[in-house]
């Protein structure tokens, strides 16, 4: 087990380079296995999840090669179709393996994913997807088996009860190996299927609708390679603005970065009282005045929730609660789509916080408190990094064990931190 060893407080200031887009990444990788061509990937981020995705197509046959920020991954003869357990389990977005492997050899073998422990998970809507595409899906025994029965070249019109991220990546990625027309309709548009859908444009299926909820691909039997540059990730962009705004320091944000993927999150930290700049590649935060609440008309207690994009991620939502225990005022916290993100507060009270934990979904987080060092564990990706970030405001020394769940989505975490003058250490 990692730790990271955080000496607080932090006086944060200096630039950070974000790394590409690791949602977009790991379904590029599976989407990778729907061709015989090379498909080449730039700005790809060197974290544990791409590793451990990288490492299931190579178990399954293919070539990388990577040469710094650049993959290149051919999947020309494919030799399995089962994937390992051990790997499975190690990442939620194995099981975006299915659908390519079924649709291009006719069968695939996989166990239950794994990933952040931060509540239930449906699988639902990707078996329902898969199904509509002729895919006979079965989940009732360990390994789940997936066998292609079905080709008919008729349109297939689809609902999703959820707007599932991971689904309609699954779903879009094995109709572009299917003639006809797919329709997917109350699709996730989140930037990182937007990239993917341009990834399958550029291997030659038609995606028409992108940045909608109403998806059409029109697939093909034979797609090509294609090369593809990976946009910068907002969720860690807005992870260091949140350490920024925490802190009460200046960054400033650079790398492959859209304004436009980040006017929700702009807004909420315009209820902090953030001062936030966006511009092409560069986002801009001076936050040494501190936080203050803004309060909702009538003074009353505002709300900070979570939803489908382009609402606030639910990504986010960990490192902002952190943020606002550094706030002058009171807010309320609403994770509507997750059970148990919340659940690490429990750990924020123990440094100092001023919260109440109303129930699995909601919290009240009254600020701005003083935060002392302790010793907690990492139970996912953003409540690692929300807990790094409360180390860096609390006073003394605090550890942050099982910090590999943090490396699986932030690249160079500790040297990017050490340049923006957090006194930090990694440890194994």
């Amino acid at each position: 087990m990692s730790s990271l060893l955080i000496e607080g407080p932090s006086k944060i200031s200096g630039e950070v380079r974000v790394g590409g887009n690791k949602n977009a990444v790991l379904p590029m990788i599976a989407a990778a296995m729907l061709t015989d061509e090379p498909v080449i990937l730039h700005n790809v981020p060197d974290i544990l999840d791409v590793r451990n995705m990288l490492e299931l197509a190579r178990v399954l046959g293919a070539e990388i090669k990577r040469d710094g920020k650049t993959v290149e991954i051919c999947a020309k003869n494919i030799q399995l179709t089962e994937l390992p357990r051990n790997l499975c389990t190690a990442i939620r977005t194995s099981l975006l393996f299915a659908g390519p492997l079924a649709m291009r050899t006719g069968s695939a073998q996989l166990w239950p994913p794994g990933g952040d422990v931060i509540g239930r998970r449906r699988l639902d809507s990707h078996f329902y997807g898969l199904r509509k595409l002729g895919i006979v899906v079965e989940a009732d025994a360990v390994p789940y088996t997936f066998v292609r029965v079905g080709s008919s070249e008729e349109q297939i019109d689809m609902f999703l009860d959820e707007a599932s991220v991971t689904a309609t990546e699954h779903i879009l990625t094995a109709a572009a190996l299917r003639k006809g027309e797919t329709i997917i309709r109350n699709a996730a548009s989140e930037p990182h299927i937007t990239q993917l859908a341009q990834l399958l444009s550029a291997m030659g299926a038609e995606v028409s609708g992108i940045e909608t909820n109403i998806l059409s691909i029109r697939g093909k039997e034979k797609l090509h390679g294609a090369e593809f540059t990976i946009e910068g990730d907002h969720i860690e962009a807005a992870s260091f603005l949140a350490l920024c705004a925490a802190a009460k320091g200046t960054i400033d944000v650079t790398g492959n970065i859209s304004p436009r993927h980040y006017w929700m999150t702009r807004r909420v930290f315009e209820k902090f009282g953030a001062d936030l700049r966006l511009e092409p590649n560069h986002i801009h935060m001076d936050c040494r005045k501190g936080l203050q609440i803004e309060p909702d008309f009538g003074n009353a207690v505002p709300t900070i929730s979570d939803g489908p994009w382009p609402q606030f991620p639910s990504d986010m939502m960990s490192c902002m609660i952190v943020a606002a225990t550094q706030a002058k005022g009171t807010v309320l916290f609403f994770e509507k789509m997750f059970e148990s993100r919340i659940y690490f507060v429990d750990r924020l009270i123990g440094m100092g916080a001023n919260a109440i934990v109303c129930d699995p979904h909601r919290v009240v987080i009254s600020g701005p408190a003083r935060l002392r060092g302790s010793e907690v564990v990492s139970p996912d990706i953003r409540a690692g990094m929300a807990m790094v970030i409360a180390g860096c405001c609390a006073e003394g020394q605090t550890i942050v064990n099982r910090a590999e769940m943090v490396y699986r989505g932030y690249e160079n975490l500790s040297e990017k931190l050490t340049n923006l003058g957090v006194n930090i250490k990694a440890v194994d």
